[in-house]
């Protein structure tokens, strides 16, 4: 009885580990790497339209802050001044000089 008891754990933990390799060496089929590209490449572009999204409500968020600064007739503080290269005055596209 006890052979049969340890026969019926042996046949379980091996087909557990057979089923676990296989699905393993299943990763490294081309189909297996393709399908791992693709989940990757999906989270990378979800990740980067969040990123978009964030960057947007805070362009939105700034935009209002001006928006309400100027309808008030007060002086907006431009508190990125002092990180731009130009003087202010020009487009962000504009060439100097011209």
């Amino acid at each position: 009885m006890k052979r049969l008891l340890w026969l019926g754990i042996g046949l379980a933990v091996g087909a557990v580990v057979v089923r676990k390799l296989t699905r393993k060496a299943d990763e490294f089929t081309p189909s297996g790497i393709a399908a791992s590209l693709s989940q990757s490449a999906g989270g990378l572009v979800e990740s980067l339209r969040n990123f978009v999204e964030d960057v947007r409500d805070g362009m939105a968020e700034r935009e209002q802050e001006i928006h309400e600064a100027f309808a008030a007739g007060e002086l907006f503080d431009d508190q990125f001044a002092d990180v731009r290269d130009d003087d202010g005055t020009q487009g962000r596209h504009a060439q100097k000089g011209s």
